[in-house]
């Protein structure tokens, strides 16, 4: 990192390593880039059930301060984003506060939510960074988004690029914004539930889980009345009140079989990285104090046990057993995330439920407050992880990041409640427990998958309701048999050569990919939402997919050696998320101040 005193392209840029510096990054990525990234987080979680992290577009953005820094101004990017990221990861746990609702729980005062969520993410934060050594430096693993934002960080320092990718970014936004405001005010545009978030979420995701996802909500249409008839259904009742179930298995059942792949991999790793080159002593900028952050990881840990007991007056023993659990799924989690690029933060707070039932859980909020501490530690700490993997190949001071990443997460602390008590307020909907909803009753514009799955684990500790066991247990096998077939075709060698060899075979491999053999994990999308929910989401993925095949024949082109994610199509659907979530926030406001009036 370049030296206080480092002298900026623009004078009125305070020199690199100045307190002024410091205190530009700090307000520009906690106040500024974060609310934004966690406005979009909020309402994604709300909207459709699962959220987008904001490191690309805070590393963009930020980048748009740091460029008269020129190369050098990598770092103070990086370090942006980092406290952007927390930001907006937080403000996405806000779905607890929703899931509260619906169960019907009183909710605690906002300082308090406060100040448990704040300690979790510093407990979170913590083990994340005590694990850093292990999946960035010694496994190397790939983490493929932070690697992403590293080649953004390393690209901004170009100024044409840069225009280019804000220029697109801004249309994506004024596109979503003005589709959100059409879809409340418009009679056809809401007639056919357009939203430019879901398929903004497609154009991010591909169509290799777009389609799967329409298929299974298909399914799931084409099986309600079978649901019905074996009593697993009453008449009238949408059809993901059972396939969630069907889903969460899914997932658990493919997990099964990865995970165990997932940890011969860790070992291989190690053992192929265990040489006097690897081994070596760390650059300084690698360098932490090991002892420091045990110490901290701990001290958070007791607070949270405090907080949990004083404040929330939730028993002491679930809220450390999920503290003990999470020292276990955050390094799963993290193995998952350094290969995959996913982070299954929803299903460690299933897990987390079923074992805790196993152990003779009886209350649902102890339930949610324990099984809140996994979903918010595996989410800080991968978060932690992949950031950590950005400054591992920038160079960037890793304590100095941990700091930045430390104020995120205060401001993110108070922005995970504040946005959700302000989009609750601003839509009554939202406090309505969709588990109990008939078909024609259910949201169109506020589907809220994740507080749907969690909703319906915590009800299955005071609710005996065999069939609900049933479907996980087909979800389960089901996940299980369809991830060994994948593992089994995809991974043959001569599979991957005939999939290569020209353009019908490649069309073929899509067709046994995503519709005759779909990953469990993508397939599981559908089962959360309505069926048009999964048609805008499949929309938006095939729309990419297309746009990313034409890019491809343009690839001799110096222009267009982009990182995936500086692709036009992703530019335009992290621009549609965020203004669709801008839309909506507009219009709470208003909403909030007619009320106020």
């Amino acid at each position: 990192m370049s030296a206080p005193g480092d002298a900026p392209r623009w004078a009125w840029l305070p020199p690199i390593g100045s307190a002024r510096y410091h205190l530009m990054l700090v307000l520009l990525g906690a106040l500024v880039l974060g609310p934004l990234g966690g406005v979009t987080a909020s309402y994604m979680n709300f909207s459709i059930g699962f959220f987008v992290g904001g490191q690309v577009l805070a590393g963009i953005l930020g980048s748009v301060v740091t460029l008269g820094y020129g190369p050098a101004g990598r770092h103070g990017a990086n370090c942006m984003q980092t406290a952007a990221a927390s930001v907006a990861g937080m403000a996405g746990m806000g779905v607890l506060i929703q899931a509260m609702a619906w169960m019907g729980m009183p909710l605690p005062p906002a300082w308090q939510l406060m100040l448990f969520l704040g300690a979790v993410g510093m407990f979170g934060a913590g083990v994340g960074m005590l694990y850093t050594p292990i999946v960035v430096d010694r496994m190397r693993l790939t983490f493929p988004s932070g690697l992403a934002v590293a080649n953004i960080l390393r690209a901004m320092t170009d100024p044409r690029l840069l225009r280019r990718s804000v220029a697109r970014l801004v249309g994506g936004m004024g596109l979503g914004l003005a589709g959100g405001l059409a879809s409340t005010k418009v009679a056809w545009i809401a007639a056919i539930e357009l939203s430019t978030s879901t398929f903004g979420a497609g154009m991010l995701i591909g169509a290799r889980i777009g389609v799967p996802a329409l298929l299974a909500g298909l399914t799931g249409a084409a099986l309600l009345p079978t649901f019905v008839a074996v009593g697993w259904l009453e008449p009238g009742d949408p059809f993901r009140k059972i396939t969630f179930l069907i889903g969460l298995g899914m997932i658990l059942g493919a997990a099964l079989l990865d995970v165990g792949g997932l940890l011969l991999q860790a070992a291989a790793r190690w053992r192929s990285t265990s040489t006097p080159a690897a081994n070596a002593e760390l650059e300084p900028w690698q360098r932490t104090n090991t002892l420091r952050l045990m110490a901290w990881t701990v001290f958070w840990a007791v607070m949270v046990l405090w907080l949990g007991v004083t404040v929330m007056q939730q028993p002491i023993g679930f809220l450390a057993f999920a503290l003990a659990l999470s020292l276990v799924i955050v390094l799963v989690n993290g193995i998952s995330l350094g290969i995959s690029d996913t982070n299954p933060i929803s299903s460690a707070f299933v897990v987390a439920i079923v074992l805790m039932t196993a152990l003779g859980l009886k209350e649902p909020v102890a339930g949610l407050m324990a099984g809140g501490i996994l979903l918010v530690a595996t989410s800080v700490a991968g978060d932690m992880q992949q950031d950590r993997s950005t400054g591992w190949r920038l160079g960037t001071p890793r304590t100095l990041q941990f700091r930045y990443q430390v104020l995120g997460l205060l401001v993110g602390a108070i922005a995970s409640v504040a946005f959700a008590e302000l989009f609750m307020r601003a839509y009554p909907i939202l406090l309505a427990d969709q588990t109990v909803m008939k078909a024609d009753e259910q949201p169109t514009q506020w589907v809220s998958a994740m507080t749907y799955k969690f909703v319906g684990a915590l009800r299955g500790i005071t609710q005996d309701q065999p069939h609900q066991r049933w479907a996980i247990v087909l979800g389960v096998a089901l996940g299980l048999a369809m991830q060994a077939l994948r593992q089994r075709l995809f991974a043959r060698e001569v599979y991957q050569r005939w999939r290569e060899r020209d353009r019908a075979t490649r069309a073929a491999d899509f067709v046994l990919d995503a519709v005759v053999l779909p990953s469990p994990y993508a397939y599981s999308f559908g089962t959360f939402f309505g069926v048009a929910t999964s048609a805008w989401l499949c929309a938006g993925s095939v729309v990419a997919s297309l746009g990313q095949s034409l890019a491809l024949r343009r690839r001799g082109d110096e222009r267009y050696a982009l990182p995936a994610d500086m692709s036009t199509v992703s530019l335009l659907g992290g621009g549609l998320i965020a203004g669709d979530a801008l839309a909506a926030l507009g219009l709470g406001i208003v909403g909030l101040l007619a009320m106020v009036g």
